[in-house]
């Protein structure tokens, strides 16, 4: 114990991981997200429209639940535009950053050796305009696990395969 220090990391001089320039996602995912919301307004319109049919209301009052789901579908379209925009992710020597959020801005990052799994999905939707989705498990547990959509598909097998590779190595 004689030769014991413990000196004061100087975190000015620390790497700044929000100068990372990071990827954005594929142009082609925005579509994707409108038909997944379309999709879910669909359903909620049609179900609706059953229902006032069969209630026997004033029609202001219909319209008036329709300009709801209009201005509503809206809101959720404007947000996840915004959530489109700021999604981000890059992969560097030692780890893994993945940013996102709509009102707040959160940075995820993940180092390798921490990396115990990593999965690619591509939907019905996705495989139509190439891209998928890469999946990265962590030993954190779910609050500590990244979800990388609007990859292109052939990007996204590489991916995988640096991340399998970094997995390896690090057994």
């Amino acid at each position: 114990m004689e030769n014991f220090t413990n000196e004061t990391i100087d975190t000015t001089q620390l790497p700044k991981f929000e100068e990372v320039v990071l990827s954005k996602l594929h142009p082609a995912y925005w579509k994707i997200i409108l038909i997944q919301i379309a999709l879910v307004f669909i359903i909620i319109s049609v179900g609706f429209l059953l229902l006032v049919n069969n209630a026997e209301e004033t029609i202001p009052f219909q319209w008036q639940i329709g300009l709801g789901i209009l201005c509503f579908f809206l809101l959720v379209v404007l947000f996840s535009r915004i959530g489109f925009n700021k999604k981000g992710f890059a992969f560097r020597q030692h780890d893994v950053l993945f940013r996102h959020g709509i009102i707040a801005t959160n940075t995820l990052v993940i180092p390798y050796n921490r990396i115990q799994h990593v999965a690619l999905h591509e939907g019905i939707i996705s495989r139509y305009y190439g891209l998928a989705k890469i999946e990265i498990f962590t030993a954190g547990g779910n609050s500590s696990d990244i979800e990388i959509p609007g990859i292109e598909k052939e990007q996204a097998e590489n991916i995988k395969q640096l991340l399998m590779g970094k997995i390896q190595k690090e057994l």
